[in-house]
């Protein structure tokens, strides 16, 4: 047995042995070394008849480039683009050698050695073109020349190897001086700007022979990204980027010895001029070709797309409500300016958006006297403060969240507060105690009549009531944008930033029952290769019916007999509120009626240099609140807008009236209920509880008593102690001297 297993075992592995040696003859390391230089040869073979098959084409013809249309929603023409592009060739000796560099530096170090393609980079690109992450990818300058100059911008793999071909062909036959040349000559530098003459006049208004290393610089960091880095319209974030991008080119000249680190101590960051925009944009064109512009960016067609021409653009704006809205600003506030012989007039700016409430189509918009004269959007731009135009928010806060006073009650139109000029906040971390406007005391006053004549001290309380931090999440719900939005009381005063445009997606929410409207003004884009009709966005329920409808029926209050009576007419039913930013700075009226939205406001701003000035004295009318030159633009705008009017009403739904404590003893009566500060207003009319508004629906609550005829016994003292006023406030408004007037108050 022993000697017939060891024949066995000496079988098993015989058989192991010529098992394994015919793995070995099968894979020896000359059939792979032999495999791997066919695979290689093949590769190579095939790059070679790509070579051959590849010619270097005719350069883009000018002369088929087209110009883009945009138009008004009915298809009539608002402008046209220039046919051709703003481009202005020069050669290369007139371009400054340090300058020159700085394209070098910032884009393809290797410039002057390489052979005109980086395969790591082109392989790369070839990688994030087939997982679908589009135009990335590190391109040489002799690439990028290619694409521009022969090829198109199309992130596809096929015209990612024609530009390694050609580049490897153009390196060979034409000199790195000529291929520089074609680069800074055909690249994009954002303001409708293609070479680099074309960008210095653009960026700084010189030509490019008078260029020096910083503003070299700035521009070839610009081609990284025009849009996202041009100084003029970058956010914060774009500017940090640029910046980092100039030292960075920087940085590499001291590197390759194109600067010395004494020469580049003393570089500074050469801010570029502001815009000029091109002819045809004059009046409120420039401003509509500017903000579909922006919402082009943000929907996929960036400028380089644009720059190729061919396209369509159809804009949301109604043609005849636009004329409308000229119309009324010229009529209500230009005719009664007199820009050059007035210093305060001469500081006003007027910006307005309209709103669709039922599909967020922007129908009319004005960013300012003429486009030309003021580039600056004054219907987008978001450096100013909506002021009182917010308190609704905080009832629609107060409302959403089922917040109660300090008492235990839950707040409601009806529910009493203590309307006592300065009175301090109660239940706060941060002290707070806002002046009223013209330090004006109401005693109890019910929300409904706050609401109406704008009460600070009402409002300071009910967000501390709410919570700051409760009423900013509804708020961002809304649409407020997240700028300068601190968690503080002192919010509930509109403190901080928002647009009219972005104010009219808030109030055309609430107009739409707390369904979010999103504003947007490109109806489509179509070009003979593709169309883009933008998605509309989702109007989900960002606060419910009932607390949008509450809000609505207060909001009507204010335009029968409140601030906002300069906006009331019989000819619409009507809802808004009026706003008076600290020390006159901006005021407004966002007002609504079922069937259009539309927030107005006016900007004080110096003509040297862009600072907020005061619009106080503006036409010689004393102080320029909401409720004057932007509640009678809204007015004359809505009527003519609306056809002369509208018999619509508002729809409204389970209006909350909150909770009223009953009157401590059965013998008060209103002849004894006004505090020794409050005084007669032509706001106690009878017209003034929301119960009577003729817009509210039957399907509303039924009217209770007249709130100001109940004397709450548990309403906060007015006689607090004293407390230190909230960081960065006075005993006024935030940021205001005290005695001020209340500008916020309105």
């Amino acid at each position: 047995m022993g000697r017939a297993d060891a024949r066995r075992a000496q079988a098993r592995g015989s058989r192991r042995a010529a098992k394994s040696g015919g793995i070995r003859r099968l894979f020896t390391w000359k059939k792979l070394l032999g495999t791997f230089f066919g695979i290689v040869l093949l590769g190579m073979g095939a790059f070679l008849a790509l070579y051959l098959y590849v010619p270097v084409p005719a350069p883009n013809a000018l002369a088929e480039r087209q110009s883009n249309v945009y138009q008004y929603s009915d298809g009539t023409v608002l402008a046209r683009s220039n046919n051709g592009v703003n481009r202005q060739i020069v050669d290369l000796a007139q371009v400054p050698t340090e300058v020159q560099r700085t394209f070098v530096a910032a884009e393809n170090k290797t410039f002057y050695e390489d052979d005109g393609i980086d395969l790591k980079g082109t392989t790369r690109g070839l990688i994030n073109t087939l997982s679908g992450k589009g135009k990335q990818g590190g391109s040489t300058i002799t690439q990028q020349y290619v694409k521009n100059y022969y090829l198109t911008q199309d992130p596809t793999i096929s015209r990612k190897l024609r530009e390694l071909v050609i580049s490897l062909k153009v390196d060979q036959n034409q000199s790195k001086a000529q291929i520089l040349a074609g680069y800074i000559n055909t690249a994009y530098y954002g303001r409708g700007a293609s070479g680099i003459q074309a960008a210095s006049q653009a960026y700084y208004g010189i030509d490019a022979k008078d260029l020096n290393v910083s503003q070299g610089a700035y521009l070839a960091s610009l081609l990284q990204a025009p849009s996202q880095y041009d100084w003029a319209t970058a956010t914060d974030t774009g500017k940090r980027l640029v910046k980092d991008r100039w030292a960075y080119t920087l940085k590499n000249m001291v590197e390759m010895g194109w600067l010395s680190e004494a020469e580049r101590a003393e570089q500074k960051f050469p801010v570029p001029q502001k815009p000029k925009p091109a002819q045809g944009m004059e009046g409120q064109t420039g401003y509509l070709v500017e903000a579909v512009n922006k919402e082009l960016d943000k929907q996929g067609i960036s400028a380089e797309d644009r720059e190729a021409g061919g396209w369509t653009f159809t804009l949301t704006i109604d043609k005849k409500r636009q004329q409308q809205l000229e119309k009324s600003v010229d009529e209500e506030l230009e005719s009664q300016l007199d820009r050059d012989g007035n210093k305060v007039d001469a500081t006003v700016q007027a910006g307005a958006t309209s709103v669709d409430p039922k599909t967020g189509k922007v129908l009319a918009m004005y960013g300012g006297e003429d486009y030309v004269k003021h580039y600056v959007n004054n219907a987008t731009r978001q450096d100013y403060q909506p002021a009182s135009t917010f308190k609704p928010l905080v009832l629609a806060a107060a409302l959403e969240n089922e917040s109660k006073t300090q008492d235990g009650n839950l707040i409601g139109l009806n529910t009493v507060y203590d309307g006592t000029s300065k009175r301090p906040v109660v239940g706060s971390d941060t002290p707070f105690k806002p002046q009223n406007e013209d330090d004006r005391s109401y005693g109890p006053i019910s929300v409904q009549k706050a609401m109406n004549n704008s009460v600070n001290s009402v409002f300071a309380q009910m967000i501390v009531d709410v919570t700051p931090a409760a009423t900013k999440r509804t708020a961002l719900a809304l649409g407020v944008p997240d700028k300068n939005f601190p968690e503080r009381p002192a919010v509930t005063l509109g403190t901080m930033n928002a647009s009219t445009w972005d104010m009219a997606g808030v109030y055309a929410t609430l107009d739409n029952h707390g369904r979010k409207i999103t504003p947007h003004i490109l109806q489509s884009a179509e070009h003979r290769d593709r169309t883009v009709k933008p998605q509309a966005p989702r109007k989900e329920q960002v606060i419910s019916r009932a607390s949008a409808d509450t809000v609505t029926s207060a909001l009507t209050g204010v335009v029968e007999s409140g601030s906002g009576r300069a906006a009331n007419t019989s000819a619409y039913r009507a809802a808004g509120k009026t706003g008076t930013s600290e020390e006159n700075k901006s005021a407004w009226f966002a007002g609504y009626t079922p069937e259009l939205t539309t927030v107005v406001a006016l900007f004080g701003e110096s003509p040297k240099g862009g600072r907020q000035v005061s619009l106080t004295g503006t036409a010689n009318s004393g102080r320029a609140n909401g409720g004057g030159f932007p509640a009678r633009i809204w007015a004359d705008y809505t009527l003519g807008a609306l056809g002369g009017g509208s018999d619509a009403k508002f729809d409204l739904q389970d209006v909350e009236r909150g909770e009223v404590p009953p009157p401590p003893t059965p013998s008060k009566t209103p002849s004894e209920e006004p505090t020794p500060s409050e005084e007669p207003t032509p706001s106690k009319s009878p017209s003034e509880t929301p119960s009577e508004t003729p817009s509210e629906s039957p399907s509303s609550s039924p009217p209770p008593s007249a709130p100001p005829t109940i004397p709450p016994p548990t309403i906060p003292p007015t006689k607090s102690p004293e407390l230190p006023p909230e960081p960065g406030e006075s005993d006024g408004q935030p940021g205001e001297r005290p005695g001020g007037g209340g500008l916020l108050g309105e």
